[in-house]
């Protein structure tokens, strides 16, 4: 079995780890500006997720994307809209803002459990539809049962048929590779999984469904952040970070914020390297940027 401590140089310290997250709790109240919130915003891939999601549901949240520039001159727009597969030519045929991309979820979120086959297929239509991104999860009943060749080859299989379906229609796309960090129970696992991604062709690491009990956590987005490190300095390619479930705040917006630049550096507080998956932290931005409770989305 491959070691990827050894290959990449680093091992978790969660000793180390805690004390790095001590201090940077300690000092958010140093960090957070309008600046850093404006940024976090910028960043943002405003999601809908639910299974009562309908045609007009997500039309009226690409209404409110589109008209994001009007209600608040001052604010960026989000990275993207990210929706069920089913839902990308709607967010397609009614997004009005280009530079907005659309992020499917697919490969049979959020479990994973189906055959690689339905996977493939899911993934390239989404792409066909007009995805500019795709997030998948990691194959946990490969990983878990220790089996890192096949979830790694199912990576690399996903990877090639959404290249193939973007080359079709002259462009590419983006894949976001979910760990599902809550049901890795020790940074060592976190940092297997993060570098099995990395290899197989993740252009982000991305941590949570938001579908199972735990979600991201400050300390799975330290590891996964020194991997992607390590995965750097190895190999010159730099790998995007997505947190996402369970962060709704606008504190905890900066929390991750400040895991980033503290691991990775400013070059990565950028919207093609550092993602947050949300459906309430953009309302909890406003609000606090505005000083006053704001129900836009």
């Amino acid at each position: 079995m491959k070691n990827y401590f050894t290959e990449y140089g680093y091992t978790p310290d969660k000793e180390a780890m805690d004390r790095a997250l001590d201090l940077i709790a300690a000092n958010l109240g140093n960090i957070v500006s309008r600046d850093v919130l404006l940024s976090c915003f910028s960043m943002m891939d405003v999601t809908s997720l639910k299974t009562d999601d309908t045609p007009s549901s997500i039309i009226r949240l690409v209404e409110k994307v589109n008209g994001l520039k009007n209600a608040f001159p001052e604010f960026p727009l989000p990275a993207s809209v990210c929706v069920y597969p089913d839902f990308v030519e709607t967010v397609k045929s009614h997004k009005k803002c280009d530079e907005v991309h659309i992020t499917a979820v697919a490969g049979c979120f959020p479990s994973s459990q189906s055959f690689l086959e339905v996977k493939l297929l899911e993934c390239g239509m989404a792409v066909e539809k007009g995805a500019d991104e795709i997030d998948i999860v990691l194959s946990l009943s490969s990983f878990l049962e220790g089996d890192y060749e096949s979830a790694s080859e199912e990576i690399r299989e996903i990877r090639s048929c959404i290249d193939e379906a973007a080359a079709k229609q002259g462009r590419s796309v983006h894949l976001k590779v979910i760990l599902e960090t809550g049901l890795l129970l020790s940074p060592e696992l976190i940092a297997k999984a993060s570098f099995l991604a990395m290899e197989a062709g993740a252009d982000f690491i991305k941590t949570s469904t938001g579908k199972v009990n735990v979600n991201a956590t400050p300390a799975a987005a330290y590891v996964m952040c020194e991997c992607i490190a390590a995965y750097y300095r190895k190999t010159g390619r730099k790998v995007g970070f997505k947190p996402a479930g369970g962060i709704s705040t606008a504190m905890d917006a900066v929390s991750y914020y400040t895991i980033v630049s503290t691991v990775l550096g400013h070059e990565w507080l950028d919207k093609s390297l550092f993602r947050f998956g949300v459906s309430r932290m953009a309302n909890n931005i406003i609000s606090e940027i505005e000083q006053k409770t704001v129900a836009y989305f």
